[in-house]
């Protein structure tokens, strides 16, 4: 399958990032290769700015050399500045940029890592800089850039990130896993974080897609790894701050015996999953993640991504918070033969106001209020408007 097509448009987010980048700072973070510095050169471009004036990375050598004496070309009202959170000065550097320059020239900052966590210490940035975070492509997107080509099964198997999905090549995938692996383990995490054991972290690594939505077991991985539970624990931390992986937490409510310490984990990039189950679930997470991120990042709502289960193994694998409510919850099934019996025994126990079940098939039937609504996933992306 090598199909090749393009996606010439700007991303999901390129308008409010332009809106803000009006008023203050632009921070934008999400995985390694997810489109950052494209989207970052595309919205240069719509200011008619040229990117060897406005762009600078610290990942090249040239860059890196003027970034470390803290000089920045004078002329553009708005300059990119990529992976700049390598550099430890990062926070002041840019604070003092803001406050001499604001609001006549500002900077867009973007990062393969959460900038909301390596901006922690140091100047305070707070006021200055609204932050964003990218997620891979997605149903809504792709439908909307390629009505007449769209493949669900191709985002499926290749992923949400640009290039392998672009490419549609088993064999570019592959290479391409590769690639980005070594340049998260031996890269990113060697410039952000201090571990001596990375070759163990990669066994980690490797490790997490077999574990996607089922309890995350962190005693089960520190024994296949012969480490300290605590260490497991603060790889997988390293590792969702490299927008490696996520994890949910239960969502618990009166009437219901729920868990509260179990969490489930998923990938930001599903297409590693083997098993057609899980891999399906971990692309309906990682549709809802998006939705949670797009309205908190852009309409400023708390939101939350959980699941419901109880300690006799009832569960709905995803429950949607906004501003700490229930707005929805969703079931992931790749078959469409039959409605789970949990949507309704929790719709009878739980203040969540709306149940839906979505899946691979065709079948579309059921109400979301009552005893839960059965629909094709790409129907589910439009029914609520999930980015």
């Amino acid at each position: 399958m090598r199909g090749r097509i393009t996606m010439t448009s700007l991303r999901y987010l390129d308008k409010w990032v332009l809106a803000d980048l009006e008023r203050k700072m632009v921070f934008l973070g999400g995985p390694r290769q997810v489109g950052k510095t494209t989207l970052a050169k595309g919205i240069l471009a719509t200011r008619n700015l040229s990117e060897n004036v406005a762009y600078r990375n610290w990942d090249i050598l040239s860059d890196r050399k003027e970034l470390l004496q803290e000089r920045l070309p004078m002329d553009p009202p708005l300059i990119v500045l990529d992976e700049i959170h390598k550099f430890v000065r990062w926070r002041s550097f840019v604070k003092g940029f803001y406050d001499k320059y604001s609001p006549n020239r500002t900077l867009l900052v973007t990062g393969s890592a959460r900038l909301d966590h390596f901006r922690k210490g140091g100047d305070s940035l707070q006021g200055r800089y609204h932050y964003y975070r990218l997620h891979p492509l997605s149903v809504s997107e792709l439908l909307e850039y390629h009505k007449d080509s769209f493949d669900l099964e191709r985002l499926l198997k290749f992923g949400g990130f640009p290039e392998p999905y672009f490419s549609g090549s088993e064999r570019d995938w592959r290479r391409w896993q590769l690639e980005r692996q070594s340049r998260i383990l031996y890269e990113d995490l060697r410039d952000l974080e201090r571990v001596q054991e990375i070759t163990k972290v990669e066994l980690l690594m490797e490790a997490l897609p077999s574990r996607v939505g089922s309890p995350l077991s962190l005693k089960s991985l520190a024994e296949d790894l012969l480490v300290a539970h605590s260490t497991v624990e603060r790889w997988l931390g390293i590792l969702e701050n490299l927008y490696v992986c996520f994890r949910i937490s239960p969502f618990g409510s009166p009437k219901i015996r729920a868990v509260k310490k179990e969490q489930k984990l998923y990938l930001w990039d599903w297409s590693v999953i083997e098993d057609a189950g899980a891999r399906f679930e971990n692309l309906v997470a990682s549709h809802l993640l998006k939705y949670c991120h797009f309205v908190q990042d852009t309409d400023g709502h708390r939101m939350e991504l959980r699941f419901v289960r109880d300690t006799d193994k009832r569960e709905v694998d995803f429950v949607v918070l906004k501003n700490k409510k229930p707005i929805f919850a969703v079931e992931a099934k790749v078959s469409d033969k039959s409605l789970s019996p949990h949507l309704r025994y929790f719709a009878e126990r739980t203040e969540i106001p709306k149940f839906y079940q979505t899946h691979l098939g065709t079948a579309s039937y059921g109400d979301p209020e009552i005893e839960g609504r059965v629909l094709p996933f790409v129907e589910l992306c439009r029914e609520l408007g999930l980015p």
